[in-house]
C-alpha cells in the first residue's frame, strides 16, 4: 500500500497539558521546544538526566518520579513516548489512541499517531520538515529519512538567517534602524541576525571597519552610505551620520547601521541610539564580536588563561595618558596582573607604554600588536613593553590594530619562540 503522507499542522500548546514519558537524552532534546511553546509539561520517569532535573528544580516542568501507569494521559492534549522500554511506549501509544490524543513514539515512529518534524526557527519563521518513503517502496525498506529532513531544515534556516535565501517581508513595517555589530572584519564573523538584517535592508550606513566584503552581496537597489571614519583623515561627522539614519528611517526604509566590532564597544552606538530614540524611531541593537577578544583569539592569544590571567581589561588608547581628557586610571591599570587590551592605541602606544612602566608594569611584559586582525592582510608583531613603540614604528604598524599586553601573549603554539610551523598554522593568515 502506498504510504500516506502526514498532514502538517502547528500545535498551539500554550497552557495545555503535555505528557512526556522518559527522562533520557531524547526527552532532554524535546523539552526546550515544548517549554518555548508554553506547554504545561508533566514528565514521568523514575530517573532523568541532570539537565532535565534542573528544569524540574526550576519549576519549568512537573516531574513525577515513577514509571508510566495507565491513565497518565488523562486531560492531556499531546503525548510523547520516549522511554527505553518498547512495551511501555506501546502502552502509552495505545492509551493515546483510545483517548484520541496525538502521540509521538520516539523509538518506533510508525507506531505513533504523530511525527516530530525537524524544526528550526529564525526571526518570525518556524521551519518544520518531514520526509517520507519513496513512492512504491514498501514501508520500512526506505522509510522516512530524518537526516535528510534535518539537512533540509538547516539549509532553509541558514539561508533565511544569513540572507542567502531572501524572503522579504511584505507586511507594512514601522520605521526603524538596526545598529549591527559587524565583528572584527572577516565577513564570516558577523552574527547570523546581523547578516539577515543586511539582506533585508533598503539603506546601509557603513563604517570602514565593518565587514566591507558583505556590501558586495547587497542587491543593486540597496543604498550604501559611506560613513568611514578614517583615523587622522577625512571623516563623516557624527551629526551627519545621525541625520542620515533619522532621515531614511522616517522615509519608512529598513536602515542598517553597519559598524565594526560591537556597536557599544567604543563605537558611538549609544549616541546614535539616543538620537534615534529622541526622534521616536525604533532601534534594534545587534551585538557584534568585539575585536578586543576576537582579534587576539584569531592569532592564538587567549585574553585569559588558567594560572596566567584571571582578568582582562579593554581600554581605548585614542587619548594619551597625559591628556586632560583621559578618563583612564593608568596607575591602577599598571598594578593589575592580568591582560590589558588596547584599541585605537597605535598613535599613543609610546606614551601608554611609558605610563604603564612608570607605574610599575615590568619592562619585559610581553606585548603583541595585531594589525587588521581576521583579515587576509592580518599580521602580528611581538615586542615587550619597553620595545613596543620602537617595534611598531620599525614594522610600520598602523590602524586598525589591537595591542595585547600581558603574560598571555607568551601562551600557546603561536607565542614568540614557538616552532615556525606552529606559528604559521591554525588561525594565522
Amino acid at each position: 500500500m502506498p504510504e500516506t503522507p502526514a498532514y502538517p499542522v502547528g500545535l498551539r500548546l500554550a497552557g495545555r497539558r503535555v505528557v512526556l514519558a522518559g527522562g533520557g537524552t531524547v526527552a532532554q532534546r524535546r523539552l526546550p521546544a515544548l517549554l518555548a511553546a508554553g506547554a504545561d509539561v508533566t514528565l514521568i520517569a523514575p530517573e532523568v538526566t541532570p539537565s532535565v532535573e534542573a528544569m524540574a528544580e526550576a519549576g519549568e516542568i512537573t516531574w513525577e518520579r515513577r514509571t508510566y501507569r495507565d491513565g497518565d494521559l488523562a486531560a492531556a492534549w499531546y503525548a510523547l513516548a520516549a522511554t527505553d522500554e518498547p512495551a511501555v511506549n506501546a502502552a502509552i501509544a495505545a492509551e493515546a489512541e483510545t483517548r484520541r490524543i496525538w502521540c509521538v513514539r520516539t523509538d518506533e515512529a510508525d507506531e505513533g499517531s504523530a511525527w516530530t518534524p525537524a524544526t528550526g526557527r529564525t526571526e518570525g519563521v518556524t521551519v518544520a520538515v518531514l520526509t517520507s518513503g519513496a513512492p512504491g517502496v514498501p514501508e520500512g525498506a526506505a522509510g522516512r529519512d530524518p537526516r535528510r529532513a534535518a539537512a533540509v531544515r538547516d539549509a532553509i534556516v541558514a539561508g533565511l538567517s544569513d540572507g542567502t535565501l531572501v524572503a522579504r517581508r511584505n507586511r507594512p513595517r514601522a520605521p526603524g534602524v538596526a545598529l549591527v555589530g559587524g565583528g572584527p572584519g572577516d565577513p564570516d564573523l558577523i552574527t547570523v541576525r546581523g547578516r539577515r538584517l543586511l539582506a533585508e535592508a533598503d539603506v546601509v550606513v557603513a563604517d570602514r571597519l565593518g565587514p566591507r566584503d558583505l556590501l558586495d552581496e547587497l542587491p543593486p537597489h540597496v543604498e550604501v552610505i559611506d560613513a568611514a571614519k578614517i583615523p587622522y583623515g577625512r571623516a563623516m561627522a557624527q551629526e551627519a551620520i545621525n541625520a542620515a539614519l533619522v532621515a531614511h528611517a522616517k522615509e519608512g526604509k529598513a536602515v542598517v547601521r553597519l559598524k565594526g566590532g560591537d556597536p557599544f564597544v567604543f563605537g558611538r552606538g549609544m549616541e546614535e541610539a539616543e538620537q534615534l530614540a529622541a526622534e521616536g524611531i525604533e532601534v534594534t541593537v545587534v551585538p557584534g564580536i568585539s575585536s578586543s577578544i576576537s582579534v587576539p583569539g584569531a592569532v592564538g592569544i587567549p585574553v585569559t588563561h588558567r594560572g596566567v590571567a584571571h582578568e582582562f581589561t579593554v581600554v581605548s588608547g585614542h587619548v594619551a595618558p597625559e591628556d586632560p581628557r583621559s578618563l583612564v586610571d593608568w596607575p591602577a591599570l599598571a598594578r593589575l596582573r592580568g591582560t590589558l587590551v588596547l584599541l585605537m592605541a597605535v598613535e599613543n602606544l609610546g606614551a601608554i607604554a611609558a605610563a604603564l612602566r612608570a607605574h610599575g608594569r615590568p619592562d619585559d611584559t610581553p606585548v603583541a600588536m595585531i594589525q587588521e586582525g581576521t583579515m587576509a592582510t592580518e599580521r602580528r608583531v611581538d615586542a615587550t613593553l619597553a620595545t613596543a613603540a620602537d617595534r611598531a614604528a620599525a614594522e610600520g604598524v598602523r590602524p586598525p590594530a589591537v595591542v595585547v599586553i600581558g603574560e598571555v601573549v607568551g601562551v600557546g603554539p603561536y607565542a614568540p619562540g614557538a616552532p615556525a610551523a606552529s606559528r604559521d598554522s591554525g588561525t594565522r593568515r
